[in-house]
């Protein structure tokens, strides 16, 4: 079957040259630099699109060989809040469209598209070469919405239409667990003939269990480490980490003298997010600012090395679509503790690889933590468990199932031609 030689990908709102876990970078941009990657090793180029954001970044930088990412002029120089974004949607298209222009026709065999603004362009330049549109939404509008955690804002309506729009158009949806499927064809109406899961994956070479982590952060080898990783933002649920701690300790007061909570991340969101300073302010207001150490996002072998670190790391996201930091986790051989909801139910594996909770009451998630730091045999089951269950989760898997979905679209459209 053809396989694609070159494929266009579109993320408008964050780069894949920018450090997860600050501003909206997080588990797309691993998801879209990892696959990439792989894909090129097997012969398909990639071409990342993405909004510049500095002046000084060159307009075009190779990631690697057969990965090229191209910084697009569209509005000013600097990160933009999502609500902003969408007004330069026809001028990032525009420009796209450009560089598509000024090389040979037929470029590209594929768009894949990633976020719904990267959706809206996808739509546009896919019709304009002919080429089939493959859609990766990542967090849904509608289901954000339906669990929103306080102080968030809730997403317009506007965008639930454009993405209702983009799945409308694509030639195939990339769900990453079967519930996201599920809530594509529940609150948009996909047709589920259209409809693939593929789920993400974690880089196994990066993330594996092993070596004196605590040692060489400064962390006693007695201590209990609890460790909430990713952008400090509502969504993410950092608050109730800190609420979590701060009633354990409360209701066993043995575990101040060895307990540290790490927090690994940036601040993300609007002007209401629930950044660094104000987690700082929480932890003081709760009686534990002397317990937390608040770490700035790092390369993946140095978060590595904090979750080879922790004891439990805990997610007490409100909605995820799938997960990366609870997989991260759980390949170092750590325990995740994490809400029961959307792709956390696929990416932790309840009973033996860490623990869902339902809900974001601190004294539930205080409960499951204490239960689990009472019994060391408990823990290192579910230790051996994590690092079993996510050897399942390679990105070669994941890149195998791209391949597949790639070659059936192009498939699909050269028969339409050929009719």
């Amino acid at each position: 079957m053809r396989v694609p030689r070159r494929i266009a990908t579109i993320s408008v709102h964050t780069s894949p040259l920018d450090q997860p876990g600050t501003g909206d970078a997080g588990g797309l941009n691993v998801y879209v630099v990892e696959t990439a990657r792989l894909l090129a090793a097997r012969g398909t180029e990639v071409e990342i699109f993405t909004r510049a954001v500095c002046r000084d970044t060159p307009p075009l930088v190779e990631l690697e060989p057969g990965v090229l990412v191209r910084s697009v002029v569209a509005g000013p120089f600097e990160e933009l809040d999502k609500a902003s974004l969408p007004e330069q949607v026809c001028p990032f298209t525009l420009e796209v469209l450009r560089a598509e222009a000024a090389s040979e026709p037929g470029r590209y065999d594929l768009v894949h598209a990633h976020y719904w603004l990267s959706g809206k362009v996808g739509m546009a330049v896919s019709a304009r070469w002919g080429v089939p549109l493959v859609q990766s939404m990542h967090t849904l509008g509608a289901v954000k919405n339906a669990s929103l955690a306080a102080g968030d804002t809730a997403e317009p309506t506007s965008r639930i239409r454009e993405e209702r729009d983009v799945i409308a158009s694509a030639d195939r949806m990339i769900a990453n667990t079967a519930e996201e499927a599920r809530q594509l064809v529940r609150y948009y109406g996909a047709d589920p003939e259209r409809v693939r899961v593929v789920n993400p994956g974690v880089n196994l070479s990066v993330f594996r269990p092993g070596g004196d982590a605590r040692a060489r952060l400064g962390i006693a080898p007695g201590a209990v480490v609890l460790m909430f990783a990713g952008r400090v933002q509502p969504l993410k649920g950092p608050d109730v980490f800190l609420k979590t701690v701060a009633r354990l300790v409360t209701e066993a007061p043995s575990l101040r003298d060895r307990l540290v909570a790490v927090m690994v991340g940036g601040p993300s969101g609007s002007a209401s997010r629930a950044d660094p300073d104000r987690m700082l302010q929480l932890a003081a207001s709760l009686g534990i600012r002397d317990l937390v150490r608040f770490e700035p996002p790092c390369p993946q072998p140095a978060l590595a090395d904090w979750y080879r670190a922790a004891t439990l790391v805990l997610t007490p996201s409100h909605s995820e679509s799938f997960g990366l930091v609870a997989l991260e986790a759980q390949a170092c051989g750590t325990p995740v503790v994490a809400t029961a909801a959307g792709g956390l139910r696929t990416a932790v594996r309840d009973g033996y690889s860490g623990v869902l909770v339902d809900g974001h009451d601190p004294g539930s998630w205080a409960g499951a933590v204490r239960s689990l730091l009472s019994s060391p045999g408990r823990l290192a089951a579910l230790s051996a468990g994590a690092a079993r269950h996510a050897t399942a989760f390679g990105w070669s898997a994941t890149v195998d199932r791209l391949a597949t979905v790639y070659t059936s679209v192009m498939r699909e459209a050269d028969a339409r031609v050929g009719a």
